[in-house]
């Protein structure tokens, strides 16, 4: 099983991000990838001060998938780190994955960075 790291910077603060991203009211808003799935339990960890966002994604047939993220403090900002995991996907899968992840760490960019919530720039 292979792993990979998709990650986004984001002009923001960690803790704002860090708040925002683990908000399960806020879910809708950025992570498109659950809507595909149909009907599935969202648990995060519990709320930390390191940006550990460790979710657990239980899915219509009962399988759960844990999802490890992170919101690391960055000098132009923060980082999210999501990891994908292959499980029992094959590489197409794996890949499209892993692109759907990406596109949802880039509409959380959007809408942090539009909500004026960055680093305050000369």
């Amino acid at each position: 099983m292979r792993s990979i790291h998709v990650s986004r910077i984001i002009h923001a603060d960690p803790a704002q991000v860090y708040s925002f991203a683990s908000d399960p009211e806020n879910l809708h808003l950025w992570a498109a990838g659950f809507t595909d799935l149909g009907e599935v339990r969202v648990r995060f960890t519990a709320t930390n001060d390191l940006g550990v966002l460790d979710h657990d994604v239980t899915l219509p047939d009962g399988r759960t998938v844990n999802n490890p993220v992170r919101v690391l403090v960055h000098p132009e900002g923060s980082e999210i780190v999501f990891t994908v995991r292959q499980l029992d996907m094959d590489d197409e899968q794996f890949a499209a994955d892993a692109a759907a992840v990406g596109r949802d760490l880039d509409t959380l960019k959007q809408l942090l960075e539009l909500r004026g919530d960055g680093p305050h720039r000369s």
